[in-house]
């Protein structure tokens, strides 16, 4: 059985050039630390790739993959000074990916430990979202 798998595993990237882990989720997004870019790819295809702003010195941005746990159109940090996040999509307990007024530091490491975007994206994405679920999106996040 496990031989079976491998090799249907092996067939699907050969003739799909992916695996058959990476079709499983409708839509992902992959945030790359180092880049400070989100690559959002929907059924393997490429759609967005956008400048983020991740955990400046001294915070951290948690890695990892996770599914959303909620989401809020609009959502205020008790532990920032209410700052407002907009479109914000959690992930792992008060971790999310939100939108930002700060544009000007997107493409640099800035935040407390969220991801940052540009609040057009964000809402972009908030839909994209909503519209595959939380058991069909993935987030990763890497160095």
């Amino acid at each position: 059985m496990k031989k079976t798998v491998l090799m249907a595993a092996i067939l699907a990237t050969a003739l799909f050039g992916t695996s058959i882990e990476s079709k499983a989720a409708a839509l992902v997004a992959n945030i790359d630390i180092s880049s400070q870019t989100m690559t959002v790819s929907r059924y393997g295809q490429v759609v967005y790739r956008w400048s983020v702003s991740t955990a400046r010195k001294g915070y951290i941005t948690p890695r990892g993959k996770y599914r959303p746990q909620w989401t809020a159109r609009m959502w205020y940090s008790r532990k920032y000074d209410m700052s407002p996040m907009p479109y914000s999509v959690f992930f792992r307990g008060g971790y999310a990916i939100h939108g930002t007024g700060a544009v000007k530091y997107l493409g640099r490491p800035a935040s407390h430990g969220c991801v940052r975007l540009h609040t057009a994206n964000a809402a972009t994405f908030y839909s994209m979202v909503r519209e595959a679920g939380y058991g069909n999106t993935r987030i990763v996040v890497t160095d």
